[in-house]
């Protein structure tokens, strides 16, 4: 009984002997990871400047952002497993790494397929933050690429998350890639309406609507002779942000009623027009004397 109890406490002693040498190499690994925090911040601090000196693009600048965090941490990271187990060089953690990057891969797929579309996004910008697009059926604003997913804000205020494979692969409509874009307005008019005239005033009206560019030069066309109108439409350009287009057409709208209310010039209600046979001499739209020959025939 007392071997066994001697064989313990000299295990316990060698245990302890050995967590007491292995201490300063741990405190160094700690030590290293919080200087390795500070310098994030610093260089985190350094990056931004010169992202806002040299780059233009937000996309860009986030960018430069998280490969300086991850640059830095990964760094700080293996130096602290090289201080805290002395026995375990650089190259033998890199040679892990790779054993167990295929397990990890297979097993967080999905997460590094995020990460590096999100990467490519970034660094191609095929949009950028603050851009308003449409993918599949959300359309908002970008607010911003993480590393996982693409943060959309709605026009009804609601965030949409969408997996950054799932932007990369699908078709992106990036409604604010440039500074203008054109709207189609459809107004109909009477029959008895002089088409120069209506066309006149319809160019002349849109033109002097508050928001709607001068360049390129608004255009008025004539499209359809429909049920109960001659259908023109109206296509003029503004800022191309959903709010701008929302006011502009209200405005645009309105203008073009007081102009055409001014000129009498009405735009005409749906017109159907109804026939009516009469009933006493059609039956089942046979013409009565034709029944009558034909039963004398058949008689």
């Amino acid at each position: 009984m007392n071997e066994i109890i001697n064989t313990i406490v000299e295990v316990l002693l060698e245990l302890l002997g050995q967590s007491i040498k292995a201490l300063p190499s741990l405190l160094s690994a700690i030590v290293v990871l919080f200087l390795t925090r500070y310098a994030t911040q610093i260089v985190l601090k350094i990056a931004d400047e010169t992202g806002k000196r040299t780059i233009k693009s937000r996309s860009l600048k986030l960018l430069l952002t998280k490969v300086c965090r991850i640059g830095v941490w990964t760094i700080g990271i293996l130096l602290a497993c090289v201080l805290a187990f002395p026995g375990f060089e650089l190259g033998d953690i890199i040679a892990t790494l790779g054993i167990g990057s295929v397990a990890i891969g297979f097993a967080f797929q999905d997460i590094f397929k995020n990460f590096l579309a999100g990467i490519i996004l970034l660094a191609e910008e095929p949009f950028r933050i603050g851009d308003e697009v449409v993918i599949g059926d959300y359309e908002g604003k970008v607010e911003n690429i993480s590393i996982r997913t693409t943060k959309i804000r709605t026009y009804r205020g609601e965030r949409v998350l969408l997996p950054n494979a799932a932007v990369f692969t699908n078709a992106v409509k990036v409604v604010t890639a440039y500074d203008y874009r054109r709207t189609d307005l459809g107004v109909g008019v009477d029959y008895n309406t002089p088409l120069p005239q209506a066309k006149q005033l319809l160019a002349q009206t849109i033109a002097s609507v508050s928001g709607v560019m001068a360049e390129p030069v608004p255009e008025i066309d004539l499209v359809n002779f429909g049920d109960s109108s001659i259908d023109f439409v109206v296509r003029y350009w503004s800022d191309s942000s959903q709010k701008q287009i929302r006011d502009v057409q209200t405005k645009a709208m309105i203008a073009i009623k007081k102009a055409l209310d001014g000129a009498d010039i009405s735009i005409p209600y749906p017109i159907r027009t109804l026939y009516y046979y009469d009933q006493e001499k059609y039956q089942d739209y046979f013409p009565a004397d034709l029944e009558q020959s034909n039963s004398n025939k058949s008689a």
